[in-house]
């Protein structure tokens, strides 16, 4: 039987910030990976980078936020699982299915029968792949552009979570967040990377009235991004 060899992988990783002129800083950490997919290589695996995150920044909490992690704050953290209420009809809706049915296309969208679907199964419904190009987003009526190219993802998780207090205590413990399973070349949006900013707004007393969509975009405005977007731009991914 062949043996498959460990290999080097390079993940992002997602630091709050409170004395800087970025919310979230996003950096590339290198480290082993352990090859295969059972739940056992990929913990091995995140144990490698967070040992390789805590060495270079000296940080002692780090948050793994993919369901591999281990810690059980991740299940409730994760996009599939966080909860916003709407203010328009007063149900929850994971901040995935808030997202995927509020895309409109160039041919299409948005499609409000994802609000209701199986999280997982609105993130891989056809129609998005089918569509064009993204062209904005429509959440409830409320419009949205696409640039900065994360800010209404961003705006929907800060204010799922900002609406789960009983979340915040422990979230406020950590220095940094990552998640083996994002892909920066695949996509930008990352849960990983808005929980961190959530952190950043929180630690800056900030929070106040990020609920208004105009307050959120001048708020991320007036701070230099530092996300992965940038960091393939400058030739890091």
């Amino acid at each position: 039987m062949p043996h498959r060899q460990n290999g080097v992988e390079h993940k992002p990783v997602f630091m709050p910030r409170v004395n800087s002129d970025n919310l979230v800083k996003t950096d590339m950490v290198r480290f082993e990976r352990h090859v295969g997919f059972a739940t056992r290589q990929k913990k091995k695996s995140i144990n490698d980078m967070h040992q390789v995150i805590r060495k270079k920044y000296g940080f002692n909490h780090v948050l793994e936020l993919s369901s591999k992690s281990g810690n059980k704050l991740s299940f409730p953290l994760s996009p599939f699982s966080l909860k916003i209420t709407d203010e328009h009809d007063g149900n929850q809706y994971s901040v995935e299915n808030a997202f995927q049915s509020s895309m409109v296309f160039e041919d299409g969208g948005p499609y409000i029968d994802l609000l209701t679907a199986p999280p997982r199964q609105a993130r891989k419904d056809e129609r998005l792949m089918t569509s064009g190009e993204i062209i904005g987003y429509n959440y409830f009526g409320m419009e949205w552009g696409t640039e900065p190219l994360t800010v209404f993802y961003d705006w929907l998780y800060v204010n799922a979570l900002k609406q789960n207090p009983q979340l915040h205590e422990e979230v406020m413990q950590y220095q940094a967040f990552t998640d083996i399973t994002f892909n920066p070349k695949k996509s930008i949006h990352s849960a990983a990377y808005a929980l961190a900013l959530f952190v950043a707004l929180n630690k800056r007393e900030m929070l106040d009235n990020v609920e208004d969509p105009m307050t959120f975009y001048d708020l991320c405005s007036e701070f230099k991004i530092s996300n992965t977007e940038h960091l393939l731009e400058e030739g890091w991914i």
